[in-house]
């Protein structure tokens, strides 16, 4: 059994073509490991190897939130400065500017909240869908 505190004492140099080099990092940047040299260890003693994976199919669904993000903070912005607006007015604000505010926010919030809704519906739809066996090896 191997001293885990021991030293490493020994030491091997390779030398790879450009793209050997390549395909190399390339799998190494798919692993935890943090340094190269572990990850060559690990591959040549015959270690196990954990590979990280990457859902891409949840890309789409992640620009579109930061989109609708996007949108939402700019909706944000936009309403307090209107309020800023009003309480500017020295504490003299009609309900005729709290109506219109209001009538704004309807109409700009609202739809951002329905376009939300419909995607999260859709994206939901989508994840929650449940494959039979047969076909599992369609959608691979």
């Amino acid at each position: 059994m191997e001293n885990e505190e021991e030293n490493r004492e020994r030491k091997v140099t390779t030398r790879f073509k450009p793209n050997e080099f390549k395909v190399l990092d390339t799998r190494f940047k798919k692993t935890r490991f943090l340094k190269m040299s572990e990850y060559i260890r690990c591959v040549l003693l015959e270690k196990p190897i954990t590979v990280n994976y990457r859902d891409k199919s949840m890309d789409e669904m992640l620009e579109e939130l930061a989109l609708l993000r996007k949108e939402l903070n700019a909706i944000g912005n936009n309403l307090n400065q209107a309020v800023r607006q009003i309480n500017s007015a020295h504490g003299n604000a009609d309900n005729r500017l709290w109506l219109n505010l209001l009538s704004i926010i309807g109409s700009k919030v609202d739809p951002a909240i329905g376009q939300i809704k419909e995607r999260m519906q859709s994206f939901s739809e989508l994840w929650s869908q449940k494959l039979k066996p047969g076909e599992v090896s369609a959608v691979q």
